[in-house]
């Protein structure tokens, strides 16, 4: 069995990462961070121009009509990038959530839009302050009242994938124009200003079902499934650019007479990250596969990937700054750029104990 991606996919993770070093340069990253702006719309353009947010969307829905591993090597690039857009929300998410539950007619509506980028997608799943439980929010009668907060991209996305419980207690998912009446966005503070979040506060807004009645634990399972191995990329390509980024200092940075990458104690750290990105990124190699494929293994796939590359991540960032020693502490570099995001990307689809959690019952239940 091949797990390396064809010669054809190399090539477009190598147009990627050339057109990515040169629109989504750490000066602009540091642009987004230090401005009032949510995001890069310079980048945004040029991505949708590329047809990226289209990647998995089918041609006769105005998308490119390719797969799920092209999709993954652009994810790897964005994360080596640290790209300040909507992307994941939109296209990891959204367009995820309606080509997995999607009527004909709102897969006629929404997917040309978002796959040609002229709408952007979000996905409300976390409840506001004093919520009773994780589906607090309510629709009667096609309207929606409830808070979502931290909502990916609220700020500025045009639809809104929310989950829900409907009529008689059923629980699903819905959609939501965020340009409609009944919905109040903020901004959310969150340690990487590069990706914004919001609070979503809807009063009677009109709320649309995505998906059977009754399926929204389901679907929200398959959904973050699928985004989990997509944001597994993303981690592993910031944890890659860390590495380099460690090494390449450590080469050129000297201490009585010789290069700190000399010293055990660097090679050690060094080393660690290395193991720990080689194991995520063979985690997330399985799980390419098995999304690719809608393979029965994707659940387990899915799990391992997210908490493998989470934990890469969260060392190679760490790990980075201290190599630059007390340099990396400082804003003039780049290294809290790359903390920034582990961290953040370390939470968006739950915590890393959530998806242990879940491996282990997924694990178990494979077994038995």
């Amino acid at each position: 069995m091949d797990f390396d991606f064809s010669d054809d996919q190399k090539v477009l993770r190598d147009q990627a990462r050339k057109f990515l070093a040169q629109r989504a340069a750490p000066a602009r990253v540091r642009h987004i961070l230090e401005s009032d702006e949510a995001f890069d719309r310079d980048l945004w353009r040029g991505m949708v121009e590329l047809a990226w947010p289209g990647t998995v969307v089918p041609e006769e829905y105005g998308g490119a009509g390719f797969g799920y591993l092209e999709l993954c090597v652009i994810a790897e690039e964005l994360g080596r990038s640290l790209a300040p857009t909507p992307f994941a929300s939109s296209v990891y998410l959204a367009t995820e959530a309606i080509l997995l539950a999607g009527s004909k007619a709102q897969r006629d509506r929404w997917l040309p839009r978002l796959a040609m980028g002229e709408a952007i997608g979000c996905f409300a799943l976390a409840e506001g302050p004093g919520a009773a439980g994780a589906w607090d929010t309510r629709v009667s009668a096609g309207r929606m009242t409830g808070t979502k907060i931290p909502v990916a991209d609220g700020d500025v996305a045009d639809l809104a994938v929310v989950a829900a419980t409907g009529e008689d207690g059923a629980r699903g998912l819905f959609l939501v124009d965020l340009h409609g009446p009944g919905v109040t966005r903020a901004a959310v503070t969150t340690v990487d200003p590069t990706r914004s979040y919001a609070r979503l506060a809807l009063d009677g807004a009109e709320a649309e079902p995505l998906g059977p009645a009754g399926a929204g634990d389901t679907l929200v399972a398959r959904l973050l499934d699928r985004a989990a191995v997509l944001v597994a990329f993303e981690q592993v390509g910031g944890a890659q650019a860390a590495l380099d980024m460690a090494r390449e200092y450590a080469l050129g940075r000297f201490a009585f007479g010789r290069p700190i990458a000399s010293f055990q104690a660097i090679k050690h750290k060094l080393v660690d990250m290395y193991v720990a990105i080689e194991l995520a990124r063979s985690n997330a190699y399985y799980g390419a596969w098995a999304l690719s494929r809608q393979a029965p293994e994707l659940p387990v796939a899915a799990a391992a990937a997210r908490v493998s590359a989470t934990e890469a991540f969260w060392l190679a960032a760490k790990e980075n700054i201290q190599v630059h020693g007390g340099m990396g502490f400082t804003w003039e570099f780049d290294c809290h750029l790359y903390y920034r995001r582990a961290t953040l990307l370390g939470l968006v689809l739950g915590g890393v104990r959530r998806w242990k959690d879940l491996l282990i019952d997924r694990l178990a239940a494979s077994a038995a």
